[in-house]
């Protein structure tokens, strides 16, 4: 790519945000030739219908306004939600590896400590219960895109690492009928994961173009907390059917997970629904409950974001023993209350989906 042409297309803005469209990972190639003419090419993933056509004119603008340049080519290659693409002067093809996946659902959460992991383990376990039926699986992937603490292969009991099917191509992990991929299988235990933002698209890329998914139902992705790089490059990588929000009830996680989730809708991410973790403490004899954090966060989020609120999950030792063990608890003891609560959470998400 030409340094010139980018360092002009830096100061272009997406819209709504402020950051530029090359630190977003947009441009796909970029030529200026001898005459003075500049070529662009970006790839987007929006349903937004006028989102390419705002971006064509602000790249044309901004490129003519350097005397070097005298005319400009803009294509933007756009997929939509569903993996569906519509071209503006370019073509580009789905990726192979993720062309059989019929549902892309990121679990998100604004803050740290909220249980999302965990949830996503165990929601990956009751959708491939659920979806499961006589003599065929249910067909669940789990990508864990929490590249600088990749918690996923202890929570679900994975381990060894992936097999290389051809030179550009690797199998995932299978765990209680998961298909899993995450940075936790490539490094070390003990080993840091010191990379700046570029290095983590670049991953999150790979994990959707270079990983066998074959075919799913659905594909979970755990997503770390907050509005940095991987969240941005994953709404613009892959084409998401929606996130789940995770939440706990307390203001300083529900006052977080708000503004976590208006990133989404800025990009055109449909908001499936609100969970809320750790909701209640429940003595076993008596059957009362402890609003240990408060009670009402979830329920209040979902209504704010205009979107369902999906269910509540009660805190329980036996999740967190599940998560130390690689023993979801959902597969371990389904009769457990932070597992019916879990399972009724796969059935409204699957109903939504239409799955």
């Amino acid at each position: 790519m030409s340094k010139d042409l980018l360092t002009l297309l830096a100061k272009v803005k997406y819209p709504g945000f402020s950051r530029d469209i090359v630190s977003f990972g947009l441009i796909q190639q970029t030529k200026l030739d001898e005459s003075g003419k500049a070529f662009v090419k970006l790839e987007l993933n929006s349903n937004e219908p006028t989102l390419p056509q705002t971006l064509k004119k602000e790249i044309e603008k901004t490129l003519l306004e350097d005397e070097s340049i005298r005319d400009t080519e803009v294509q933007i290659v756009v997929k939509g939600p569903k993996g569906q693409q519509q071209s503006s002067g370019a073509e580009s093809e789905r990726s192979s590896s993720m062309g059989k996946v019929k549902k892309i659902v990121a679990i998100a959460s604004g803050k740290g400590g909220v249980g999302k992991s965990t949830l996503a383990v165990n929601l990956s376990c009751a959708l491939e219960q659920l979806l499961s039926s006589p003599g065929k699986d249910g067909k669940v992937g789990l990508m864990d895109c929490d590249v600088y603490g990749p918690s996923v292969p202890l929570l679900i009991g994975a381990t060894g690492q992936p097999q290389s099917i051809s030179e550009n191509l690797i199998s995932p992990i299978e765990s209680y009928g998961i298909k899993v991929m995450s940075m936790g299988f490539l490094v070390d235990d003990d080993t840091p994961v010191v990379w700046r933002g570029p290095m983590v698209m670049k991953t999150i890329q790979q994990f959707s173009d270079n990983v066998d998914w074959g075919e799913l139902d659905i594909l979970l992705i755990d997503l770390p907390p907050g509005t940095g790089d991987a969240q941005l490059s994953l709404a613009q990588i892959l084409p998401l059917d929606g996130i789940v929000l995770v939440t706990t009830p307390q203001k300083a996680a529900v006052d977080v997970a708000r503004r976590g989730a208006r990133m989404f809708e800025k990009v055109n991410v449909p908001i499936l629904g609100v969970v809320e973790n750790m909701s209640y403490l429940e003595n076993e004899d008596s059957q009362k409950k402890s609003y240990l954090f408060g009670q009402g966060g979830g329920a209040e989020t979902a209504l704010a974001l205009k979107t369902g609120f999906l269910g509540e999950i009660p805190l329980h030792q036996e999740v967190r023993m599940g998560g130390d063990h690689g023993t979801p608890i959902v597969v371990t003891n389904p009769e457990n209350s932070a597992s019916q609560a879990i399972q009724e959470i796969a059935k409204s998400l699957a109903e939504i989906l239409g799955l």
